[in-house]
């Protein structure tokens, strides 16, 4: 499939030996109504979920507990309409923890189509899960996704089951007040969810908190406390050493964060004749792919956009000469094969017609600065309060 957008950006996440499943990423992905800037840039995906992936840094190994006693079993149901942003992050910070996680769909299809049309493929039907024991149930938030899950019988009863018996779950976005709250899962109980939806809590002890624990239930707000979410059950299922230890390679913010959130050099107005278009494979592959090398330089050498995140930076652009007399920053692992030193600690770098961001962690704030660059800063700061983002 021929390339010719205007915008090209790569991603740095590779294939896991003997542990991915399969990630096809298309060529290209049009902006146009109902597109996510943001989804695009993490999920532009048609992903096919089985119980042995797990998503990987370059060359970053990802932490997988060495006990195989220490394992425990997460269940994330998904629909038809799931926030596929909370889905996924849910599923790659628990597997990286080194959780065995089943990915379940309440629909009579493996395969549902999420809230911004990325494709999920999941393990199982949520019939199939009836018999299991899990350590952790967490539902995914999205419209009309989260009705879906609160339809599910079978969830339900799963889940309720799960609070009976004193095991952890929870819920994110819509779905605390749309399923959790709708099966009586919050009675009494100190919750929120996403602002949108916080007026169909009835406890009055409802709270704005981005995450919210009381027992062995923890709820949260949006897309942009996912992250802070998903480590909230690392440390509850493994403790605070293995929660440190997941967080460190994603580059994730931290409270006494006193560095860079973005630096420009070289300003430049970002104008676009066509939507912009973007392809993202893994870096190391994309780095020995002739025909997108040749592409990425024309890119370059036309002015026209172009960026890269995670690995990327360095073992793609850097590594083909498409950093010259540029600044830019990659993933902390990466980041001294960079020439130009002067930005690498700074989370997103733009510098002309470029833009190189650090990692998972940094993918937000990636994001939302290319849709400031393009859309404007009404924009970015609209979408990312819809995501319950602090931007910038």
């Amino acid at each position: 499939m021929a390339c010719n957008g205007n915008m090209l950006g790569l991603l740095g996440v590779r294939k896991s030996t003997g542990l991915v499943s399969s990630l096809v990423y298309p060529s290209s992905l049009k902006v146009g109504k109902g597109f996510c800037p943001l989804v695009a840039q993490a999920f532009l995906a048609r992903v096919k979920f089985t119980r042995s992936f797990c998503a990987s840094l370059a060359e970053v190994k990802p932490a997988v507990s060495t006990m195989a006693s220490a394992q425990k079993k997460v269940l994330v149901p998904i629909g038809f309409g799931t926030e596929e942003m909370e889905a996924v992050i849910l599923i790659d910070v628990l597997r990286r923890a080194g959780s065995d996680v089943t990915v379940a769909s309440v629909e009579t299809d493996l395969q549902i189509e999420a809230s911004r049309r990325v494709k999920l493929v999941a393990d199982m039907l949520i019939s199939n899960c009836t018999e299991e024991t899990f350590d952790l149930v967490v539902l995914p938030g999205g419209m009309p996704g989260s009705t879906r899950l609160r339809d599910s019988e079978i969830l339900q009863s799963i889940t309720k089951k799960q609070a009976a018996d004193g095991r952890l779950y929870g819920a994110v976005c819509a779905a605390p007040a749309v399923a959790l709250e709708t099966w009586g899962l919050l009675k009494g109980l100190r919750a929120t969810c996403h602002p949108s939806f916080i007026n169909q809590l009835s406890s009055s002890l409802t709270v704005g908190s981005r995450v919210q624990k009381d027992g062995i239930v923890t709820t949260s707000r949006g897309p942009g406390t996912t992250m802070e979410f998903a480590l909230s059950f690392v440390e509850q299922l493994y403790g605070k050493e293995k929660t440190d230890e997941v967080t460190k390679p994603m580059v994730m913010r931290t409270k006494d964060d006193s560095g860079l959130v973005k630096q420009e050099f070289n300003r430049v107005e970002w104008s676009f004749s066509k939507t912009p278009h973007g392809g993202m494979p893994g870096a190391e592959r994309l780095s020995k792919t002739e025909s997108l090398i040749k592409l990425l330089k024309e890119q370059a050498d036309s002015k026209k956009v172009y960026g890269a995140i995670c690995a990327s930076p360095a073992v793609v652009l850097e590594a083909h000469g498409l950093l010259k007399e540029k600044k830019a920053t990659a993933h902390p692992s990466f980041s001294k094969k960079i020439a130009d030193q002067s930005a690498v600690s700074t989370r997103v770098v733009i510098d002309g017609n470029l833009i190189t961001s650090r990692g998972p962690g940094t993918a937000m704030e990636f994001a939302l600065a290319i849709v400031e660059k393009i859309f404007g800063q009404e924009k970015a700061t609209g979408i990312a309060e819809a995501m319950v983002f602090p931007y910038p």
